[in-house]
């Protein structure tokens, strides 16, 4: 079966069709990439920007283009050569307009007897045989009186919710409390959710419930439309959103590849350093969040940690803060909280599956499990490590647990039981909102080392460990999806990469940190290096952006303000530190100069990354518009529409001949990226290996070079301590050489030709980096 050598992900959605993407063909076709990546087409909520509240998995949706629009964008598509690759979601759908969702409002309408009662995760004994839906502003009874609750046409109403009536359950004239006691759902205040939700959801959103894809006629009648894709030769593989969360993520996969005849599957599994893949998922690999984590670390400069780390410890002391907790005491303390809070009904339904209903003790002993546990997920039996891992911790911290922590663990190391079973689908959620939404946004030392997947407690690699790291990646899973940016990352790759460069110059980072912060701030040191890390990362950007940034970032941290109770003091703090940038004349001329300052660097370890990306071990995933300088903060920033017309006109002239200069345009990343995208998917047999390339001399320790097969990637590292190296007007590469054969090989990126060891000097005098094959490539 044929696997992509690159994809280009397109975020499809009412303002961006299928219809738009099929014009798009061309230009992903010259720019290089090899498949077309479609985020989630079937039929979502209405207005949704993402795709992923899909409230009808039969169809295709008419806001997106509908099945005509798949049809037509396939084939454009595939008539050019290339592949079509769709994200499809199958843990949960959207239900937050209850009359948008067929399967949803049929139970609502029918409880148990409805024909979907069971496709959805509902522990009905617990809600008295009713679904609990957590829609309420105030009481229920003052909500009657107001006429906010109400019968109408037929229905439920609460303000512009709409719910169904239950066969002969109501008329015009009952009292509307009265009709409610008859439903089969309870209306209640959204706060009760944490605690007293009684179906199981997609990590904390109430919006998003869960699906019991494990039930074959569930798989069967959900995947029925994504079948007749594979049917009809319009898709070629699927990624898979959020496998963790099924019940049982191996049997789906496995029913996954009998599906699409064994096409091309990946899978958005976020893995742990140090976790490997299970080599018995029926998959060709992850979505790539590890290889993200290993390009970035091999471009920061280990020196920084220290003084970082110091920094740190300064503006803890100057706001009157504790000093910082090692990782490891975070990441428990923030999973700890989520597990007793906003996720306590999922542990709830931990205690009723074992059998113990509310106990405080077994409680306690699964909230202290939760958040020790190391990983995402186990997959009993295998993974019962992880398990032992967690009850050690958590034996070693409350040894006063040792009696429960013993009975629940029986019945969690049994793969059969409900709770083990439910216990692997929890534990991925607490980890999802302890550490990548909480603890990642209280980690502020350094903004690179906080994506998805990542562990900011390990602040770089060397390149002998980078080198180590893609040879494993090309050795077990060659074909699994590498990537720098997606819709879910924390920050672009170019506001990463700006950032990298605050580890070669971390005192002076610390000095324009704290002239900043003098002139506005939180009042909380760490936030505020979050805060101002993510303007001069991300700059320039509009006041809007910022303000939306520094609200998401603040709550979802959780250590002064929240989503469910905002401190509005230390917010409105929080936004003047924003308008500061714009309404002060000497904080805005503070902000660009010191960006003017770091954004060569900056640009040189975006270069460096693409190029590593693009042509590492893998299929390299492009995000729509990131062949420009992808500047965008956490969702929604980045899925703000991508002007493709501008693409296609920088792409023209690279292509008649121009070289451009590494400058705010982004066509120098252009040029690298089209480069290397075609010269991977028009000479795949220059990709086969990985063999690390021999670089001497002084700056040796600034080059990462390595041999693919016949095309060799260089690429520079640590550029500011690099250009330090010159002191006498002179190339900073010095005696640096690529040490190579004697024939002939050309950079693929200038045109230019070399013969033998190789100059850095020379090669690297247009671009931090080349890419060199014995043959030229347009």
């Amino acid at each position: 079966m044929r696997r992509p050598t690159s994809t280009y992900r397109l975020q499809i959605r009412p303002s961006f069709t299928l219809e738009d993407a099929a014009a798009l063909q061309e230009y992903v076709t010259d720019l290089g990439a090899d498949w077309v990546y479609f985020s989630p087409l079937l039929k979502a909520a209405e207005g949704s920007d993402h795709g992923y509240d899909v409230v009808d998995p039969t169809s295709v949706d008419p806001a997106r283009g509908g099945r005509a629009g798949l049809e037509r964008a396939a084939r454009a598509f595939h008539d050019a050569g290339r592949g079509v690759l769709v994200d499809v979601v199958p843990n949960h759908v959207g239900v937050a307009r209850a009359h948008e969702n067929p399967w949803w409002w049929d139970v609502l309408r029918l409880g148990r007897d409805s024909r979907y009662a069971e496709a959805f995760d509902i522990d009905w004994e617990f809600g008295g045989g009713k679904v609990r839906l957590p829609v309420l502003g105030e009481d229920l009874a003052a909500a009657a009186a107001s006429g906010a609750f109400r019968v109408e046409a037929g229905e439920l109403r609460y303000h512009e919710h709409r719910f169904p009536l239950a066969p002969g359950s109501a008329s015009e004239t009952d009292d509307v409390l009265r009709v409610h006691e008859r439903q089969h759902y309870e209306l209640m205040h959204w706060r009760r959710e944490a605690s007293d939700l009684n179906y199981r959801r997609f990590f904390a959103v109430s919006s998003l419930a869960a699906v019991r894809i494990e039930d074959p006629a569930v798989f069967e009648e959900s995947h029925a439309e994504i079948r007749s894709w594979f049917d009809d030769d319009l898709v070629d593989g699927l990624r898979v959103d959020h496998p963790d969360g099924l019940r049982a993520p191996a049997e789906y996969l496995e029913r996954l590849d009998a599906l699409t005849d064994g096409g091309y599957v990946v899978v958005e599994k976020i893995l742990e350093r140090g976790e490997a893949l299970p080599s018995f998922f029926a998959t060709d690999g992850t979505t790539g969040y590890e290889a993200l984590g290993d390009i970035d670390r091999v471009l920061v400069d280990p020196a920084g940690e220290e003084p970082l780390d110091a920094l740190d410890a300064r503006l803890r002391e100057r706001t009157g803060l504790p000093p910082s907790l090692p990782w490891s005491d975070v990441v428990a303390a923030t999973k700890r909280a989520v597990a007793e809070g906003i996720l306590h009904s999922e542990v709830r339904r931990l205690t009723r599956e074992l059998g113990r209903p509310d106990d405080p003790a077994t409680e306690d002993v699964l909230a202290e499990l939760l958040s020790r546990f190391p990983v995402y997920r186990s997959y009993l039996p295998a993974g019962e490590s992880h398990l032992d891992d967690a009850a050690a911790a958590v034996g070693a911290h409350r040894p006063d647990l040792a009696g429960p922590l013993e009975a629940v663990l029986r019945a969690l190391r049994d793969p059969r039981h409900p709770a083990a079973l439910r216990f692997q689908q929890t534990s991925g959620m607490v980890m999802a909102k302890g550490v990548e939404d909480t603890a990642f946004y209280r980690a502020t030392r350094l903004g690179t080392l906080t994506e998805v997947g990542g562990d900011p407690s390990q602040f770089s690699l060397t390149v002998d460990q980078f080198h180590a790291a893609q040879a494993a990646r090309l050795a077990a899973w060659p074909h699994s999806m590498t990537t720098l940016s997606t819709h879910d990352t924390k920050r672009g790759e170019d506001v990463r990469a700006r950032l990298t460069v605050l580890s070669e110059i971390p005192e002076r980072w610390g000095r324009v940190l704290e002239e900043l912060t003098d002139a506005a701030s939180s009042g909380h040191g760490p936030f505020d290096a979050l805060l101002w890390q993510a303007i001069v990362g991300a700059w320039p950007a509009s006041r809007e952006r910022l303000h939306a940034y520094a609200e998401k970032a603040a709550r979802e941290a959780a250590e002064v303000t929240t989503w469910l109770d905002p401190d509005e003091e230390f917010e409105r703090r929080m936004h003047a530190a924003v308008d500061a940038v714009f309404d002060d004349p000497s904080v805005a001329a503070r902000v660009e100069s010191f960006v003017a300052e770091i954004e060569p660097a900056g640009w040189s370890n975006s270069l460096s990354a693409k190029l590593l990306q693009l042509t590492g071990p893998g299929v390299p995933d492009v995000y729509q518009g990131s062949e420009l300088w992808e500047q965008s903060l956490v969702d929604p920033d980045n899925r703000r529409a991508v002007d493709f017309e501008e693409r296609r006109r920088l792409l023209a002239r690279l292509d008649a001949g121009e070289r451009p200069v590494v400058d705010r345009s982004g066509a120098a990343k252009l040029l690298v990226t089209s480069r290397a995208l075609r010269l991977r998917r028009d000479r795949a047999d220059l990709f086969t290996r990985y063999k690390p390339m021999t670089v001497v001399g002084g700056a040796a320790i600034h080059a990462i070079a390595v041999d693919r097969g016949g095309a060799v990637a260089v690429a520079t590292r640590l550029p500011v301590g690099l250009v330090r190296r010159s002191t006498d007007g002179g190339s900073p590469w010095g005696d640096t050489t690529l040490l190579r054969h004697a024939g002939p090989t050309t950079d693929v990126l200038t045109g230019r030709t070399f013969t033998g060891h190789i100059a850095l000097a020379e090669l690297l005098d247009t671009y931090p980096v080349a890419l060199l094959t014995a043959r030229a490539s347009s």
